[in-house]
């Protein structure tokens, strides 16, 4: 399903980050880098808190906007009944909509901003998302301190806030088009390899919207992926060459592997991944680019794991879904 947009435009965003996050390849572009993982908050939870807070925070203060003046905010995390999202919404006392597309979320938060936007119902929105990496591996997995070993195949969570200020009001940034992409099973069960349990769904909503408006992958100077990772960003070039007949390679990435030095920072293994880890990369480094006319059409496809262990224990596959959203500069 796809919808272009003719009156939505990026006002405005924002970045909060731990210490790995700060000590990768993109630092200068945040606004906050925090040395620890803590945030100064006593629990991993409290410390996404934080971050997710902060984005805000910075955010409105960027936008020189009091939280009065905000019709929606709407935001999605990881942790069960996204707690980190509301627990920040109840800071900002504004009219809330919690989301769920586990790393897809930013994605699914643009879309449903930019269409109450475009549809009239509301003026302006902020749109939010945040990961931690210990309460996600706590959740997910194991906890850290187990040491339990990992593969290569393995993504590393990325701990951080990001905020993104949706409007009417016409800025040098444009939503022009989004895709909502379908629920994918690819047979995959590994929880320590997403890149493979994603990449199909990646493929699948990026051929529906070049599809739906008679694009081809060229149109775009830029198509992003949320967190693939090394080994998912490599299975998605091969998946469109072979599914669909379509070459994205001149003109591709994925966030995963570009939030982190994978050269230095052997933690983190094949990339970055969780909801925070593609909004961190686009609103730090591609919006940036689009401001300063290095880049004016960008298709941005955050993908999300429909991971729960629970059905992992019960030999239940792992499902996913990808969302798409079309960024176009406004010269």
């Amino acid at each position: 399903m796809t919808y272009k947009y003719d009156n939505v435009y990026v006002g405005g965003y924002s970045t909060v980050v731990g210490p790995y996050e700060k000590d990768g390849p993109l630092s200068k572009g945040f606004d906050k880098c925090y040395d620890n993982l803590y945030n100064g908050e006593k629990t991993w939870e409290q410390a996404e808190v934080r971050l997710l807070s902060d984005s805000i925070d910075i955010l409105l203060k960027k936008i020189q906007k009091d939280k009065k003046n905000i019709d929606l905010l709407i935001s999605g995390d990881l942790l069960n009944q996204i707690t980190s999202s509301s627990y920040a919404a109840l800071k900002f006392d504004m009219p809330f909509f919690g989301i769920y597309s586990a790393c897809a979320s930013s994605a699914e938060g643009i879309i449903l901003g930019a269409s109450l936007i475009d549809g009239g119902k509301i003026k302006n929105c902020i749109s939010a998302t945040s990961s931690h990496n210990m309460s996600s591996e706590k959740q997910f997995r194991n906890p850290t301190e187990y040491g339990a070993p990992k593969p290569k195949t393995a993504t590393f969570t990325a701990t951080g806030g990001a905020s993104i200020y949706l409007t009417r009001e016409k800025t040098n940034i444009k939503v022009e088009s989004s895709t909502i992409g379908k629920v994918v099973d690819m047979g995959q069960t590994d929880p320590f390899n997403m890149g493979a349990v994603m990449a199909a769904a990646a493929g699948d909503t990026i051929y529906e919207h070049l599809k739906a408006l008679k694009r081809e992958p060229s149109y775009y100077d830029l198509i992003l992926t949320g967190d693939l990772g090394v080994y998912g960003r490599e299975i998605l070039i091969d998946y469109m060459h072979t599914e669909y007949g379509l070459d994205i390679s001149n003109n591709y990435d994925d966030a995963g592997t570009m939030l982190y030095d994978l050269s230095k920072q052997e933690e983190v293994m094949a990339g970055g991944s969780g909801p925070a880890c593609s909004a961190l990369v686009n609103y730090a480094k591609i919006l940036p680019k689009m401001e300063k006319g290095e880049l004016d059409r960008v298709l941005f496809v955050p993908t999300g794991a429909l991971f729960s262990p629970t059905f992992v224990y019960q030999h239940e596959n792992i499902n996913s879904i990808a969302h798409a959203i079309s960024l176009e500069a406004v010269r």
